[in-house]
């Protein structure tokens, strides 16, 4: 089984051999074949250098430094599918940590739960009962695993595992987004197809949680570094896109709403508790 591993990365060097390095670790002689494909985009801290140092076996792709991370991912998918025909395809952040048994175990999900995309689920290394990134419930709740492949509605895309299948039905990461939404748009976009998405029946690997919420969310920040942070590529609710992704999903009266409470957000922060 041929199976392409999908990662993106900026300027974050260690991070980023780190997660190498654990995938590596956890990579096991069980018939399985992985090539990795990693998009640098624009990297000035020596990563690309450093990868091919370390790990010659991964296949870098030079980005043009504006790709961010869904478009970053879509680059890496496309290469990858240009290389050759692969069974499964898995999404990997960069800053993830994976167990040593987490490919093994996503597998076996996969296996269980055939032409279903399998969301690895991440824990705090500092708490780690405490769970911070993984497949959601359609509240928007991060669900623990329980020991087996679990429902959910929306996947984040620290570590996901997909059948070609699949892939094949719904095509690959949607490169109209730049940065967020494109991990719960292609969830979205399985399930509409027919398809189901569950969390790994176990932690899969560390991540810990952003600590800080955006700048257009907090009332020290001035009104015009917070207009620049929601319309950045790195805001996660950039207006337009996120308004285009809940029309197609939750149709227009929902997108409205948020499109106004978002902006109202952003006038008045200290109106949201934090």
């Amino acid at each position: 089984m041929n199976i392409a591993v999908l990662l993106t990365c900026y300027n974050r060097k260690s991070k980023t051999l780190a997660c190498l390095a654990s995938f590596y670790k956890a990579v096991q002689p069980n018939g399985f074949i992985f090539d990795v494909f990693l998009v640098d985009d624009g990297s000035s801290d020596g990563t690309a250098d450093a990868i091919k140092t370390n790990f010659p076996k991964v296949n870098i792709i030079s980005g043009t430094g504006n790709l961010f991370w869904n478009r970053g991912m879509h680059l890496a998918w496309k290469t990858a599918q240009g290389n050759k025909a692969y069974d499964y395809y898995l999404w990997l952040n960069d800053d993830v940590l994976i167990h040593s048994n987490a490919l093994t175990s996503i597998i076996t999900d996969s296996i269980e739960k055939p032409e279903s995309i399998i969301c690895g689920a991440m824990q705090s290394a500092l708490q780690k009962n405490n769970i911070t990134y993984g497949g959601k419930n359609k509240e928007g709740k991060l669900i623990k695993p329980t020991g087996k492949p679990t429902p959910c509605m929306f996947i984040n895309g620290n570590m996901v595992f997909i059948p070609n299948e699949i892939v094949r039905s719904i095509g690959i990461l949607d490169p109209f987004y730049p940065h967020a939404i494109g991990d719960y748009e292609y969830g979205l976009r399985a399930i509409k197809a027919g398809y189901q998405c569950y969390v790994s029946s176990g932690f899969t690997g560390f991540c810990e949680n952003n600590t800080t919420l955006p700048k257009w969310c907090l009332s020290n920040v001035k009104l015009l570094e917070r207009i620049k942070s929601l319309y950045s590529p790195l805001g996660n609710s950039h207006p337009y896109y996120f308004f285009i992704y809940e029309y197609k999903y939750q149709g227009l009266l929902v997108a409205l709403k948020h499109y106004i409470t978002i902006h109202l957000r952003l006038l008045y922060p200290k109106l949201w508790k934090i």
